[in-house]
């Protein structure tokens, strides 16, 4: 599916899912290289960026564990930025990108906000976006975590183990995407200044102050995380050990009782106070004692 947004002299074309006869179109109209356009046919596994003469190739993935619509928690959009257009390609519904559409197309029909002069800009507030929403993912973890640090006072332990494992891989999905973009990004910085020029330095540091947060966003949450694993260990371990001194008590008790039944069960000729017609309650009143 192709979606065109015009504003002034920028047009952002954005395909989903797009068929080989899609992106042949767009390649044919944009003089996409063909190498280029056979990987926007099916999702890559890694980022990687590429400077050719008229536009930058950049593929990111970015995790969406509780805004995704497909099983895949992890989205993938390709990114073709040339002077004058933005092509992007996706093969999920990627909610950041659905809401920049309607803003977009709202202020490219009311002709009132000036993005810039060249497709770089759009970009800019493109990405800025997907980073935004990958801090509010990051904030249900955050809200997730106050929870589970409530639970584990309230004396619920054990089942907060679990919590902490289903939160913790949640956190490595977007420790592993995110450790990717630092590398890729900084390689975009430099192929995005011989391409657009000096003057778009400072919207590329805007970009990596977009990443660092939510790469920081995810560093904190770590570290709540790893406090509350040690905590919740901790109140573990005591409760087993208070579970393990009863244990210990209750054998210091049973163990003499359980030796003297033992010794006057003994099938032998002259077992004391066996044949006494009160023995039962004298033993029952030395085991008492």
């Amino acid at each position: 599916m192709i979606n065109r947004y015009t504003h002034k002299e920028l047009t952002w074309v954005d395909l989903q899912s797009p068929t080989l006869e899609e992106v042949r179109s767009v390649m044919k109209e944009y003089g996409i290289a063909p190498m280029v356009a056979e990987e926007l046919l099916v999702p890559s596994l890694k980022p990687k960026v590429d400077l050719y003469k008229d536009y930058i190739y950049l593929i990111l993935h970015f995790p969406a564990i509780h805004h995704t619509h497909g099983k895949d928690t992890n989205q993938e959009v390709d990114f073709i930025i040339g002077k004058k257009f933005l092509i992007t390609t996706r093969y999920d519904t990627v909610d950041p990108l659905h809401k920049f559409s309607k803003v977009f197309e709202v202020h490219s029909i009311l002709d009132k906000s000036d993005i810039g002069e060249h497709a770089g800009f759009i970009f800019f507030y493109m990405i800025k976006k997907l980073y935004k929403a990958l801090t509010h993912e990051l904030d249900f973890i955050t809200d997730k975590l106050k929870i589970i640090e409530g639970r584990i006072f309230l004396g619920n332990e054990k089942q907060m183990v679990f919590e902490l494992s289903r939160v913790s891989r949640e956190l490595l999905q977007f420790k592993q995407a995110l450790n990717l973009h630092d590398e890729v990004l900084s390689s975009f910085e430099v192929a995005a200044m011989k391409f657009f020029g000096d003057d778009f330095d400072y919207h590329i540091k805007g970009i990596m102050g977009a990443f660092f947060r939510a790469r920081g966003a995810v560093e904190g949450n770590t570290d709540t995380l790893n406090e509350l694993r040690e905590t919740n260990n901790s109140l573990v371990e005591t409760k087993q050990n208070e579970n393990m001194r009863v244990l210990a008590l209750i054998s210091f008790i049973m163990l003499p009782l359980s030796l003297i039944a033992s010794l006057f069960g003994m099938n032998t000729t002259h077992t004391p106070l066996v044949d006494d017609q009160n023995g039962f309650y004298q033993i029952v009143a030395i085991m008492a004692v």
